[in-house]
């Protein structure tokens, strides 16, 4: 089996792959964050992966017979020089005693390549060459080109936010309602209540990259005067939705690739999916399922599997 390990912002994740690629585990326990609150501070959640790990352990190799053949953990955000995140060495601290105590192989990745790998697993897309991939959470929203290697992938970014991230304005303008965090999925179920809106919201996209905080600054400014809270949500998800559509479609231009796999917890919301799908009618989306969309070590756990695969060829 291969054991791999995240330990993100707001999720820690443990998860077990078997050599012939089936799933064995997938465990994960959210990070809590107060009442009110739009996020954690990196010692926060630094000390809740600390006390999250040991049970998760337990749990997952209690119950899954096998012999552990090497780790692969998460050790950095993003896939270049100087990425660097203090909750990441909660997971690759402990991967790297458990590696050694285990006298097995340490397969260092990062947080987006477990991402790209746990959203393609889980829709069956196999790349035979370059794709596009949409990278969109609460701490990323950038459009990629993948290259993809045998363990993992070479990054191009070609687009990205210019001040917030998507999942920001998710979380800021759900709390702001009165939703708790992370107020994705409340605020999705929120604007099921109104099937459409009259006055959109105004978006801003320049090439592939865009700005955010319009976005919230209007959604507030439309929540002070009094609109339907349904109204709101679904003008917020609607013109996420056509920002990044506009992205996508710049970078497909620019780069000539039609694949976007589109991977990042922001990318489970049903409502952003439809609207890319008008948006960006020549490109063809791929999507995960919800699960393998938010944080989780089940990416990380396949790109060791294909260094394990190819350190036996």
């Amino acid at each position: 089996m291969i054991l791999g390990m995240d330990t993100s912002c707001y999720t820690t994740s443990v998860a077990l792959v078997g050599e012939d690629g089936s799933l064995l585990a997938d465990a994960r326990i959210p990070l809590k964050v107060e009442a009110g609150g739009r996020g954690l501070r990196q010692s926060e959640a630094l000390f809740q992966h600390v006390q999250n790990l040991p049970g998760l352990m337990e749990g997952v190799l209690g119950k899954v017979p096998g012999n552990i053949a090497g780790i692969c953990a998460s050790a950095r955000p993003r896939p270049q020089q100087g990425s660097y995140m203090p909750v990441f060495t909660a997971g690759h601290g402990l991967a790297r005693s458990l590696a050694s105590a285990l006298d097995v192989p340490l397969w260092e990745t990062s947080h987006q390549e477990g991402h790209i790998a746990a959203a393609a697993g889980a829709a069956g897309f196999v790349p035979r060459g370059r794709f596009l991939a949409m990278h969109v959470s609460g701490g990323t929203t950038e459009i990629l080109s993948i290259q993809p290697r045998e363990a993992g992938y070479d990054i191009t970014l070609m687009g990205a936010t210019r001040d917030l991230h998507a999942g920001q304005v998710v979380d800021r303008i759900g709390v702001a309602m009165g939703l708790a965090f992370p107020a994705g999925p409340a605020l999705e179920a929120l604007a099921g209540g109104c099937p459409k809106v009259e006055n959109g919201l105004v978006t801003t996209v320049r090439g592939a990259d865009c700005h955010l905080s319009g976005i919230e600054a209007q959604a507030l400014r439309r929540l002070e005067q009094g609109a339907a809270r349904e109204e709101i949500a679904r003008a917020v998800l609607e013109a996420l939705g056509r920002t990044l559509g506009g992205m996508v479609r710049a970078a497909a231009k620019e780069t000539g690739l039609s694949a976007c796999l589109m991977a990042g917890g922001v990318m489970s919301n049903a409502i952003i999916r439809n609207v890319l799908l008008k948006r960006a009618p020549d490109v063809r989306f791929i999507f995960a399922p919800p699960r393998y969309c938010s944080d989780n070590a089940v990416g990380c756990a396949r790109i060791g599997l294909m260094a394990y695969t190819k350190a036996e060829a």
